[in-house]
């Protein structure tokens, strides 16, 4: 055997034993290290205990809804108690009747140069009138005006509403009366006011007004509360007396994007001397509006707002008559006009 192939066969040999050598080492470490691994895993298993399963919390049940054991809506099977504005849309006027006091809340008219250039109602063909389409038990009754003391006070007046007899019959309808003082008052400073509204068409060409009662408080004087106080007339009872009267005035200039002059006034229902200027009664629209539980303006922006009384004078022509029943309807008397002066004028300008 030559000497290359002993060589040859020597390696082989060698390299085959070194490969079982390491094969047997091989299999020994793994052996090795599988039993301390298995001996560690024995000793945590027997000295450490596992945490049990956490259990899910109790959470709280949403509210059960309850059914209402009653059921107060129900009274309206019977009918709705109100209050109830009885709603009256006329020729002349538009008006809301409060019930309880048996007064309008409000009237609303509107006047232009045209209508009252008109003439073709007369009041003596006019006759005062209880309203039937409000209910009979809630009614103002022609006989509770008699002999109290107080006229049927127009809050519409019929001078407004020349142009037809069936709108001038209108304003005689109760529902657009109040009891009101009438010497010195329904009679004069009120028929000079309202002798002032027509006025304003020569300046303006459509005039809006809405007319009311009001129910004012006053201090007493022992010990100084305030206290609303007011009569009522009629037998039984029936008709409230206001202590106070509201116009508020909408000045327009005809078109319908236009400025508007707002004006509000309130009034006492009492003697007042014509030589009193008409800006002294001037208030705020909002003043009427927290008196009266009534909104005026809610759609009238304040960018087309003006003070009617910064934009014209504010003043009365007091006409004083020889006669003054022929003032009412019985054809005029010698008259003698002249103008009260208004206070804190503030803008230039005529009617």
């Amino acid at each position: 055997m030559s000497k290359t192939t002993i060589a040859i066969i020597a390696a082989v040999s060698a390299a085959t034993g070194a490969g079982v050598t390491a094969a047997m080492y091989s299999t020994r470490s793994e052996k090795k290290i599988q039993a301390v691994q298995s001996s560690t895993s024995l000793s945590t298993t027997s000295t450490t205990t596992s945490p049990p399963a956490p259990v899910p919390g109790t959470l709280p049940l949403p509210p059960k809804a309850i059914i209402s054991p009653v059921d107060p809506a129900g009274l309206f099977q019977y009918g709705f108690p109100g209050p109830v504005a009885d709603l009256a849309t006329r020729n002349a006027l538009v008006s809301s009747f409060d019930r309880r006091l048996r007064n309008p809340s409000w009237v609303a008219e509107h006047i232009t140069p045209a209508s009252l250039a008109a003439s073709h109602g007369d009041r003596k063909h006019s006759v005062f009138l209880e309203d039937p389409s409000v209910p009979e038990k809630f009614r103002g009754k022609l006989k509770d005006y008699f002999r109290s003391g107080y006229d049927r006070g127009h809050q519409v007046p019929a001078a407004d509403a020349k142009w037809s007899q069936d709108a001038m019959n209108d304003t005689f309808y109760l529902t657009n009366m109040c009891p009101q003082v009438g010497e010195g008052f329904n009679r004069d400073y009120w028929a000079h006011f309202e002798d002032f509204c027509r006025r304003l068409t020569q300046r303006y060409p459509s005039v809006r007004i809405v007319t009311g009662p009001l129910y004012l408080p006053k201090r007493d004087a022992v010990d100084g509360k305030w206290r609303v106080s007011y009569e009522v007339i009629g037998n039984p009872p029936n008709i409230a007396v206001p202590t106070h009267f509201y116009k508020v005035i909408f000045a327009e200039d005809g078109t319908t994007s236009g400025p508007v002059a707002v004006g509000a006034f309130v009034l006492p229902n009492a003697a007042i001397p014509n030589e009193k200027p008409i800006t002294d009664f001037e208030v705020p629209i909002e003043a009427v509006e927290r008196a009266s539980g009534l909104e005026f303006a809610t759609k009238l922006p304040v960018q087309r707002r003006k003070r009617l009384c910064a934009d014209t004078v504010c003043s009365l022509i007091i006409r004083e008559y020889a006669a003054r029943q022929k003032a009412f309807g019985k054809g005029e008397g010698p008259a003698v006009e002249r103008r009260t002066s208004p206070r804190n004028l503030t803008a230039s300008g005529g009617n």
